[in-house]
């Protein structure tokens, strides 16, 4: 194994969580509650292949025609993806007595997600047999992929944040997974059209909305702790 190449499919990840932990500023979670979900999001790729074999059966496994683009983006992609995370989300941190503020679902979901995005990384990297592409793509994921991974996390998070506090939890919860949906479908569908100049574009569109609006979504959960006035 290339050492170098390991940690730069690892070390996007590994910054984001710093960054989150650090805006978790009122009550920090437990470190082995947060490895918990961490792994928890690598195992989640399980399920996204198991679910990718499924849908090839169905004859869904790749795309042409526009429509098929759009259902491959939002649907076996996006809506995979996020509905994988969003499984182990909810049944190792949602139900947790550790998740005690709104701040917590973004913490987690970020657990979550950069788990998934670890083991992603490092598949794309490595399965790439010249060192220098190789390098390129762990380069290029870095500031793209691993980023709106992220971002897509903070806004199930965010929602998931206000369930848990609501007395109407499920319409929170499924808004969250619908937004990360959404944000991720956009952002593959640019990237998938490839014949049309310039329309890639969008996909850095989306991801620039998506990072706005996370740490939009950020300071409003820091807002909303019941913990805040034990700092004062």
């Amino acid at each position: 194994m290339n050492w170098s190449l390991t940690a730069l499919a690892i070390a996007p990840a590994v910054v984001i969580i710093l960054y989150i932990y650090y805006h978790d500023k009122y009550e920090k979670e437990p470190l082995w509650k947060l490895a918990q979900l961490f792994l928890g999001g690598c195992f989640s790729t399980i399920l996204v292949l198991a679910a990718s074999f499924f849908w090839q059966q169905l004859g869904f496994g790749s795309y042409k025609t526009l429509q098929e683009t759009v259902f491959y983006a939002f649907v076996v992609v996006g809506g995979t993806e996020e509905l994988a995370k969003f499984l182990i989300l909810y049944f190792f941190a949602y139900r947790s007595r550790h998740f005690n503020e709104p701040f917590d679902g973004i913490m987690y979901a970020t657990m979550v997600s950069m788990g998934f995005a670890t083991v992603e990384n490092i598949i794309y990297v490595f399965n790439e047999s010249v060192y220098e592409q190789a390098r390129w793509v762990a380069l290029t994921r870095m500031f793209t992929a691993v980023p709106a991974h992220a971002a897509f996390a903070v806004l199930m998070g965010y929602f998931a944040g206000l369930a848990k506090f609501k007395k109407i939890a499920f319409p929170f919860l499924w808004l969250g997974l619908l937004a990360a949906v959404v944000f991720h479908g956009l952002y593959d569908f640019f990237l998938f059209i490839k014949n049309v100049p310039l329309i890639s574009l969008g996909a850095f569109v989306s991801l620039y909305l998506g990072l706005r609006l996370s740490h939009k979504a950020i300071r409003l959960n820091q807002k909303a702790s019941p913990f805040k006035y034990r700092r004062r």
